[in-house]
C-alpha cells in the first residue's frame, strides 16, 4: 500500500517498533514519519545481538533508504533527539516539522513533581503533558525557535503529500496505544493526546484520503505501564508462572500483563479503521512456534488464536510476530 499507519490497539508496548521496521523493508518505504506524542514513549527493536530502543526517531531507521520525518503534531526534546542522532547515525536523512513542540526541561520538572501526574495518572516524566499545555496555550516554543535544530527543519506534511502524489510508500508510525488516547482511553489515565489513526494522519498532515492502509498492533498478552483500569490483569505470581515478565522501554518500570481482550480490541479496530491486524508475542500462546518465519509452521493452537483474533476483530491477521528478533516474523498480507 502507498500510505500505512501503524498504531498499537491496546496499552502501548505492543511491539509497534518491530512491526514498523519490518513493513518499511518489505515495502521498500521512501519516507518514514512519526506521529504520536513525544519520547514517552519507546520503541523496541531487535537485531541479531544488537538492540535499539528509540523515543524520537522512528523505528525504520533500520531501513537505510527511507527518509525519516517527525510530524508536526510531535513534542521534540531536542536533548534526546541530538542523542539517538549520535547512536543512530542517521543525521542525514532525518527532519523534524519546524512546526513541533519542544519540551523544555521546565516542563521535564513539572511532569515529575505534579503530584497528580508522577502519583496518580503514572506518567513517565518525560515532560509532555505540560508541553502540550503550554502548546494548547500557545506560549510553547516550535522547533523553529531552536537554533539547534536549524540543518533538520523541513515541512513534514509537503514532503509526505508529495511522496504520495507521486506513488512511493508511506509509514506514518503511532506511538504509545489506544487504551491510553486522551480521548478513547481510560480518563484520567492516559498520555496528553489522542493516540488514534486518525490523529497520526494529523500529525504528519496526511488527510482521511490519502491513507490507504491502517496496520493495528495488538499484543497475544495485552501490558500496560502505570495507573488505570485493567479488566484482564493477572496477578504478578499469574504471569510469571506464563513466563512473562516485561519492563518499560523508558520508564524500566514492570509491566502489567494481562490475557487477551477481545472486547477491546474489536472497540479499538473500529476507532482506528483497521484494515490489517499484526499479532505479537504469539510464542507466549504456544512456544513451540517460536523464531518460526513460516506460516505453515504455525501449530494448530496459535492457528485457533489467530481465528479468536479474527472472529473478535472481524479484521484479518496479516503479520505475526513469532519472537523478539526483527526476522522472527510471518508476512501474509499479500495473501489476504
Amino acid at each position: 500500500m502507498p500510505s500505512t499507519i501503524i498504531v498499537g490497539g491496546f496499552f502501548g508496548d505492543e511491539g509497534k517498533g518491530k512491526i514498523v521496521a519490518h513493513i518499511a523493508q518489505k515495502d521498500q518505504a521512501t519516507i518514514i514519519a512519526r506521529g504520536g506524542v513525544g519520547p514517552n514513549a519507546g520503541h523496541t527493536i531487535n537485531v541479531q545481538n544488537e538492540k535499539y530502543v528509540v523515543r524520537m526517531i522512528p523505528s525504520g531507521f533500520l531501513y537505510p533508504k527511507a527518509e525519516l520525518m517527525i510530524g508536526s503534531g510531535v513534542l521534540v526534546d531536542p536533548r534526546v533527539f541530538a542523542h539517538e542522532l549520535d547512536i543512530l547515525k542517521c543525521a542525514g536523512r532525518t527532519r523534524i516539522d519546524s512546526r513541533c513542540g519542544i519540551i523544555e526541561e521546565e516542563h521535564i520538572l513539572l511532569d515529575k513533581k505534579d503530584p497528580h501526574l508522577s502519583k496518580t495518572v503514572g506518567s513517565t516524566g518525560s515532560g509532555c503533558g505540560p508541553a502540550n499545555s503550554d502548546r494548547v496555550m500557545r506560549k510553547g516554543r516550535l522547533a523553529r525557535d531552536v537554533p539547534e535544530l536549524a540543518p533538520y527543519i523541513t515541512d513534514v506534511a509537503q514532503n509526505v503529500n508529495d511522496a504520495i502524489e507521486k506513488g512511493d510508500s508511506i509509514l506514518i508510525e503511532g506511538t504509545q496505544g489506544f487504551g491510553i488516547s486522551l480521548y478513547y482511553g481510560n480518563y484520567p489515565f492516559v498520555t496528553s493526546k489522542d493516540t488514534s489513526a486518525s490523529q497520526m494522519a494529523a500529525d504528519v498532515g496526511v488527510g482521511p484520503t490519502n491513507i490507504d492502509d491502517v496496520v493495528v498492533v495488538f499484543k497475544a498478552f495485552p501490558t500496560r505501564v502505570g495507573e488505570g483500569p485493567f479488566p484482564t490483569e493477572l496477578t504478578h505470581d499469574e504471569s510469571i508462572a506464563l513466563g512473562i515478565q516485561e519492563f518499560g522501554a523508558v520508564t524500566h518500570r514492570e509491566r502489567r500483563i494481562g490475557m487477551w481482550d477481545g472486547k477491546m480490541a474489536r472497540y479499538s479496530a473500529m476507532i482506528n479503521g483497521c484494515t490489517t491486524i499484526a499479532i505479537t508475542g504469539i510464542d507466549h500462546i504456544d512456544e513451540s512456534v517460536y523464531g518460526a518465519t513460516d506460516y505453515a509452521k504455525l501449530t494448530p493452537k496459535a492457528l485457533a488464536f489467530i481465528d479468536q483474533i479474527e472472529a473478535d476483530t472481524g479484521k484479518p491477521v496479516g503479520i505475526i510476530s513469532t519472537g523478539p528478533d526483527q526476522s522472527h516474523i510471518i508476512d501474509i498480507r499479500s495473501e489476504l
